[in-house]
């Protein structure tokens, strides 16, 4: 059923990785390498992810407007049409902090309506004094309803689950991909921090066919994740609505000056079994499947199963960590191919090359040219 209406409320505002290893016989314990990324900011994302977004922009920007926002994102615009790639956590915190400030839009033209800068800021306001976390959802869709014309937000407590759906408002609503997705994070996120904690999700569904890039939606959601829905919608646990939040003015300027790096990735020790197994590995690489299956107090044919029935492996989930990790020190610092072959368990750089290539399509060393942005005459 709908959730009562609260009365003045407005008056208080102005594919997984491809394995590559068949064993992990190739492995040895990893040494580490400097600087090494923690396990939310480990994660990368394919480009594929962020198109929608780019359509948007290029409807918005100058090119070299665009050009700007990616450079000072550290992304190079040659290189995120190359099949393979992959944005890091800083890189897409970097586009979507430069392209917000670029278009004057808080969203990025990715809705009909501009929604101008600084309409996060009296959502923030609007919800950090309610009463409960269904109070502070509910006040948060009668904002965004106010701000958006091609869809409104919808909140229903039923079933032992509260509910948010992107609702079209006519049948000519557009539904583009990245927007839905962000709504539907951004609502995951202003919620964890109003709890004070990243709080599961039951469920997240989109009104789109499942796309190539669909894995990378587990690197947003802790959650089972659908696609052809009938609606776009995030489901918590019912219990969420009485929580109480406990924020401050200033707790909210830290939150709004650090958006969205604190809520864009989801954390890997918690929900889904992927992202524990994940942690695991993160923390040592050397770990094996029985280590990690002791670790989560299972036999390793139970864990083999329960990732077979998600469509994946402990060899998968583990290629999936090397190549992010190696993304991200290609992009971070100087280590050389040898280094951060070693680092991540490979028995010798040859292996590290080739597991790499299958993964990206270019080599380590041409990968970290193209995102240095000295990739003239290095063929990618």
């Amino acid at each position: 059923m709908p959730v009562d209406y609260l009365p003045g409320m407005l008056g208080s505002i102005a594919n997984s990785a491809v394995k590559f290893a068949k064993t992990d016989n190739l492995v040895r314990p990893p040494r580490g390498l400097p600087a090494s990324p923690n396990a939310v900011a480990a994660a990368t994302v394919s480009c594929d992810l962020v198109e929608d977004l780019l359509r948007s922009l290029r409807s918005l920007c100058s090119d070299q407007a665009l050009d700007r926002c990616l450079q000072q994102a550290g992304i190079v615009k040659a290189f995120i049409s190359h099949p393979g790639s992959r944005l890091t956590h800083d890189q897409l915190v970097g586009l979507y902090r430069r392209s917000a400030a670029a278009t004057g839009d808080e969203m990025m033209g990715l809705w009909s309506r501009p929604i101008r800068t600084g309409a996060l800021k009296y959502i923030v306001r609007a919800v950090m004094d309610a009463p409960s976390i269904e109070v502070a959802l509910y006040r948060f869709t009668q904002v965004w309803n106010l701000l958006l014309d091609d869809y409104r937000l919808s909140l229903t407590k039923a079933d032992a689950s509260l509910r948010l759906e992107l609702v079209p408002r006519s049948s000519k609503a557009g539904g583009n991909r990245f927007g839905h997705a962000l709504m539907l994070k951004l609502t995951h996120g202003i919620v964890s921090w109003l709890a004070g904690r990243e709080v599961p999700v039951r469920s997240v569904a989109f009104a789109f066919p499942r796309p190539s890039f669909a894995a990378d939606y587990s690197i947003l959601f802790p959650a089972p994740i659908d696609f052809c829905g009938p609606l776009s919608q995030i489901t918590f646990h019912a219990e969420l609505a009485k929580v109480r939040p406990k924020r401050s003015a200033s707790d909210a300027r830290s939150f709004l000056e650090r958006a969205p790096r604190d809520w864009i990735f989801t954390s890997y020790h918690q929900h889904a079994l992927r992202l524990k197994v994940r942690e695991l590995l993160h923390v040592d690489l050397g770990r094996t499947l029985d280590d990690v299956s002791s670790r989560l107090h299972m036999s390793s044919r139970t864990l083999m199963r329960k990732l077979q029935q998600e469509g994946l492996s402990f060899q998968g989930i583990k290629d999936e960590l090397r190549r992010d990790l190696a993304i991200l020190h290609l992009v971070r610092n100087d280590s050389s191919l040898e280094e951060i072959s070693d680092a991540l368990g490979f028995s010798a750089p040859a292996v590290f090359h080739r597991a790499f290539r299958h993964w990206t399509g270019m080599t380590p060393g041409r990968y970290r040219a193209a995102q240095q942005g000295i990739s003239h005459g290095v063929t990618l």
